[in-house]
């Protein structure tokens, strides 16, 4: 199976399918709105307006799982999002992205895809150590470690790169611009 064989849920609880995104460049994200990352939106919707154009999207998948930073429901999150950030790129509803009860989709992106590590830096020193409390083994599995983790895939449907929530977003966009 590939990623436009999966589906997930809308914010009015209907199923789209990945492959109504067939042709894009997607960025995937699991998000959150009471996180240190949650600016991170500033950032997202800048991308998005400067290659939406281009045939590029971001996929907003709200995530609950990471010390309760997303406690409101669909349209709380979606309501704070719009108010706070303007963000007017497609935002779903609230999933697992680890764990037994994960999104298939989630399954699939995470066992298809790599952790690098958090990079240099305090926040990515503060970051080992919060996976480490949550994952011994953290460094050796796909899993999901916070939220704002982001997935580029290409217009074929493959996952290009993974990007940790400590990636500068400057380098994020260049990969983005890359593959456009």
């Amino acid at each position: 199976m590939g990623i436009y064989d999966y589906s997930f849920k809308a914010m009015d609880g209907s199923d789209i399918s990945m492959a109504d995104y067939k042709g894009k460049v997607l960025l995937i994200v699991n998000t959150a709105t009471g996180c240190g990352f949650t600016p991170q939106y500033e950032d997202l919707q800048r991308i998005y307006d400067l290659h939406q154009k281009d045939g590029f999207e971001i996929l907003d998948f709200p995530c609950n799982q990471f010390a309760d930073q997303a406690p409101g429901d669909d349209e709380e999150i979606h309501t704070f999002c719009k108010g706070r950030f303007g963000i007017t790129f497609p935002q779903f509803s609230k999933v697992d992205v680890n764990g037994e009860n994960a999104s298939p989709l989630w399954k699939y992106i995470t066992s298809n895809s790599k952790f690098e590590g958090f990079g240099k830096g305090p926040k990515a020193l503060g970051m080992s150590m919060v996976a480490k409390k949550m994952d011994k083994d953290y460094k050796n599995n796909g899993n999901i470690k916070w939220n704002f983790t982001k997935f580029l895939v290409d217009r074929e449907g493959n996952i290009v790169a993974r990007f940790e929530p400590t990636e500068k977003m400057d380098n994020v966009l260049a990969r983005i611009e890359e593959i456009l």
